[in-house]
């Protein structure tokens, strides 16, 4: 394997290879897995034994339809089928949401899953990506992403809670207050893939609110939380319009007969399912004691099923990714592909307490040890070239400890490289400061933030007035000095076609009770920023692909192409014992 290591992920350019592939290059047998996000212990060695059992039976013959597994799934989960789609795997839904939901722009925090950012641009869509600062661990400030998307007027605004790769979590009462001050855009989806494995509240999903709501999407993921990436399964729940939309153009038997087996076994299984969950918690923390006691080696906080690290200073990921699998059969994932990310980041996997020893010691040896080849960190504080996919990015993350993104975004515009029409713009993901707003409600010893009027409500109640607006502290940073970016040249403006109607108004929600008339739609709160600052001035018309917004990068710029060539793909009434719809039901 040492010979085609560096063959087999160059020929991926938006993931690691697969087990199989890995596998074949080998005694046939794959390394220890840290690379996909994946729950070790569920499913069951008698769930197992049981599929194998079955395996003839399952494979020879056709599955159910989407429908009817869909329908088995909500009496689990204690939805109405009507708002819900299931897809093969969580990327088929968001293939479908791009195609069908999304018009001209999409928003995302970087980095983030890849297909966030990729899925649109190959469809011609622009991407207004706010970076997520190193030197504030990460955090997403939904207050300065709201009028990140304001000031660019973008149409559909992404959020991914625990965000991937760094596991940063939301809290409940944050997103919905976001949701409602988003309510005039086309759409907003919450990616829940990984907030199963989240404990930092006991209810953290917003799938009840995304039902009452016109224009919000909330995706879920099985493969991850179930241990089976394998049979590739997911949904999305959203009011029965959306959902019946995306629906609607779901092949029959998208679903294959392995899902459908898993599915139909779950009732039985929920207690095991809710002790997997506690166990990889419970592994997290165990995991990032371990790995925050090597020297140099940053661990971020994370709420997902895997940790964030940064490398030591003049650590190269590429070398230790390549050297931890062909001299300890360890899989990582670097990061160096990922917008918004460098090769200095890998993402580890949380695994049970004997695999994390083992990779530990083989981050000792790559790191520090000595051997033939020497350690990958030559001297602290020397730095180093790297390799990866986004070298302009991993020289700044480098040299500004992760401030430098500000930089490049500002050079991006202002130095002659922004489309004809576009100003010069404060730095990407700053913006202007919100004011400060006194809270009518009192502070939640918990959470430490303002909960808003709607969160007291039953899940079945609209919200009778809008929430406060999003509020944060004006954000003060440093001046960082940035080396010189290569500039991109911006192609011409080409004009895209838009659709010219949106959806018509949703119909009665099938959950109000007969004769009960719905409320209305939440109106989009205000935003201090347009009242207390003159609005931007912004070109008219659709922006063309690959030209940037106001003060933004797009992922064809970060990823040095000219935005035009298509982008690389990357790659429960139920028992008493099973959690209720957000997967996180009190532990038992």
């Amino acid at each position: 394997m040492a010979d085609n290591v560096t063959s087999l992920f160059r020929s991926t350019a938006a993931h690691s290879p697969s087990m199989a592939a890995l596998a074949r290059e080998s005694d046939g047998a794959g390394p220890v897995d840290f690379c996909i996000p994946c729950n070790p212990y569920f499913p069951t060695p008698a769930m197992f034994e049981d599929m194998a059992t079955r395996l003839r039976e399952i494979i020879t013959y056709y599955p159910s339809s989407a429908d009817t597994i869909t329908a088995e799934l909500c009496s689990l989960l204690q939805l109405p089928p009507q708002c819900v789609a299931m897809g093969n795997g969580s990327t088929e839904l968001i293939t479908w949401i791009d195609h069908l939901l999304v018009r001209e722009s999409l928003a995302v925090p970087v980095p983030t899953f890849g297909r966030w950012t990729d899925q649109p641009m190959e469809t011609g869509k622009r991407v207004d990506m706010f970076p997520l600062q190193e030197s504030s661990g990460f955090a997403l400030d939904l207050a300065q992403y709201a009028e990140f998307i304001r000031a660019r007027g973008t149409k559909v605004a992404v959020i991914c809670n625990p965000n991937n790769p760094d596991g940063g979590f939301l809290h409940k009462h944050a997103v919905v207050q976001f949701m409602d001050a988003m309510a005039d855009l086309d759409l907003v989806v919450i990616d829940e893939s990984f907030l199963e494995f989240a404990d930092a509240e006991v209810e953290p999903s917003v799938v009840q609110e995304a039902m009452l709501r016109p224009n919000v999407i909330v995706l879920r993921s099985l493969g991850k939380n179930f241990g089976l990436h394998g049979i590739r399964f997911g949904y999305l729940v959203a009011n029965p319009a959306l959902a019946g939309r995306v629906r609607s153009m779901l092949p029959k038997w998208n679903l294959n007969s392995f899902a459908e087996h898993v599915v139909f076994m779950l009732k039985e299984h929920g207690t095991e399912y809710q002790q997997s969950l506690h166990q990889v918690r419970r592994d997290r923390m165990d995991m990032s004691g371990q790995l925050s006691s090597l020297p140099g080696l940053t661990v971020y906080p994370s709420q997902g099923n895997f940790l964030f690290v940064r490398l030591p200073v003049g650590a190269e990921g590429t070398v230790v990714r390549d050297r931890m699998l062909t001299e300890h059969r360890l899989l990582v994932r670097e990061c160096g592909n990922k917008i918004g990310s460098s090769s200095r980041f890998l993402r580890l996997v949380v695994r049970p307490q004997v695999d994390v020893r083992r990779l530990v010691s083989g981050l000792e040896q790559v790191l520090y040890g000595t051997s033939r080849r020497g350690a990958a960190v030559p001297e602290q504080a020397t730095g180093t070239g790297y390799s990866s996919g986004t070298a302009a990015i991993d020289r700044l993350f480098s040299e500004t400890n992760g401030a430098g993104t500000q930089g490049l975004a500002a050079q991006a515009i202002g130095a002659g490289t922004g489309a004809p029409g576009l100003p010069a713009a404060p730095a990407a993901g700053i913006g202007m400061p919100l004011p400060a707003v006194p809270s009518p409600v009192p502070v939640g010893a918990d959470a430490g933030m303002p909960m808003p009027a709607a969160a007291s409500s039953g899940p079945q109640q609209m919200p009778q007035q809008a929430p406060q607006p999003l509020q944060s502290p004006p954000m003060q940073s440093p001046p960082v000095q940035s080396p010189p970016v290569p500039q991109q040249p911006v192609p011409q403006q080409m004009p895209q076609q838009m659709p010219q109607q949106m959806p018509q108004q949703m119909p009665q929600h099938p959950l109000a009770a007969p004769g009960q008339v719905p409320a209305p739609a939440p109106v989009p709160a205000p935003m201090p920023a347009a009242a207390s600052y003159p609005s931007p001035q912004m070109p008219t018309g659709p922006t063309p692909p690959g030209v940037p917004a106001r003060g933004g990068l797009t992922a064809a710029q970060v990823r040095g192409t000219d935005g035009l060539s298509q982008a690389p793909g990357a790659s429960w009434s139920g028992a008493q014992s099973w959690p209720e719809a957000a997967g996180m039901g009190q532990l038992s």
